[in-house]
């Protein structure tokens, strides 16, 4: 995927100015920066949500898109509620073996009132591996979860994505959760938002021990804290 924003405003307030960025196949790129900079409205920008704005998005084909919140219809068992996403894409018997990929298999009829907030959030990760999607884009998917769960569920995505292989960009806070998981980060800052930073972590994931991971979190700090408004490229 390549993408170019020109400009994205709110009620005469740019918000979103100069991005340019390229998911390449297959990697994981987790997107961070200060609340309210705009990481949402970009990736609603690349999933076709947001119209109003200026730029080019190619290669969005196949793209799925996982909420903050589950957004599972309550009167839809969960198997209806996959097959709303994967029919469009010819992919509705796909829906029972995207509910067993997440750990739900026998839940098919289960109604998402019965379920945990990390069983839905299982749920919204089926959903959109079921269309097969080359592009993944994720928005802070481990919320409002308990660490247990939310730990589960980040090795389940990991072991997916490492299965399937789309391109993802994940937007999270947690920067623990970013320094874990990315191939690599990008952080937003200024006002209209801009890429900050774009960090390369070219160490494999099961090597990325204590003081590694300690030195990367201050880096991200400082990264964040500083308001660098200039690209920087690095690999760490």
């Amino acid at each position: 995927m390549r993408v170019e924003i020109e400009s994205k405003s709110f009620g005469g307030d740019e918000i979103l100015k100069d991005i340019s960025l390229t998911l390449e196949p297959g990697s994981f790129t987790v997107l961070t920066g200060p609340s309210g900079c705009g990481k949402t409205t970009l990736l609603r920008i690349l999933a076709g949500l947001d119209g109003d704005w200026r730029g080019d998005v190619e290669g969005a084909e196949r793209l799925a898109y996982v909420f903050q919140e589950p957004r599972l219809l309550p009167w839809r068992s969960l198997l209806d509620n996959i097959r709303l996403a994967a029919e469009p894409a010819g992919l509705g018997a796909e829906a029972a073996a995207a509910l067993a990929m997440v750990g739900l298999e026998g839940y098919e009829g289960a109604f998402p009132g019965t379920l945990s907030m990390g069983m839905a959030r299982r749920v919204g990760l089926a959903r959109a591996m079921a269309v097969k999607p080359a592009i993944l884009l994720m928005d802070e998917p481990f919320v409002s979860l308990d660490e247990a769960a939310a730990d589960q569920l980040r090795e389940l995505t990991l072991n997916l994505w490492r299965n399937t292989r789309p391109a993802v960009l994940m937007v999270t806070h947690n920067l623990a959760e970013a320094a874990a998981m990315a191939d690599r980060i990008l952080i937003m800052s200024g006002r209209p938002a801009a890429i900050a930073a774009d960090l390369i972590l070219d160490r494999p994931r099961d090597g990325r021990d204590r003081e590694w991971t300690r030195n990367i979190l201050g880096r991200l700090r400082r990264t964040i804290e500083s308001g660098v408004y200039s690209i920087e490229t690095d690999a760490l």
